[in-house]
């Protein structure tokens, strides 16, 4: 019977530290890309030159606002 309540508490405790750090986790990698983000005003200015286009710097602006929109949304 011991034995039983002891492995069942083992399991009980590895799913509540499994689910438990990947909720840390997630919280940690959306706070670092918040204040990180992946993409910045001039590697969206390089890459709208690439595809043969001359941004203006409303457009830019327009751009990293609407993908912070996108990024607070989710």
């Amino acid at each position: 019977m011991n034995l039983i309540l002891a492995i069942v508490l083992i399991v009980v405790a590895l799913l509540a530290g499994v689910a438990l750090g990947f909720f840390i986790a997630r919280k940690y990698m959306m706070n670092y890309l918040k204040k990180n983000p992946p993409i910045n005003e001039q590697m969206l200015r390089t890459l709208m030159m690439q595809m043969g286009q001359k941004p203006s710097q409303k457009k830019i602006k327009q751009m990293m606002r609407s993908m912070n929109n996108q990024m607070d949304n989710k």
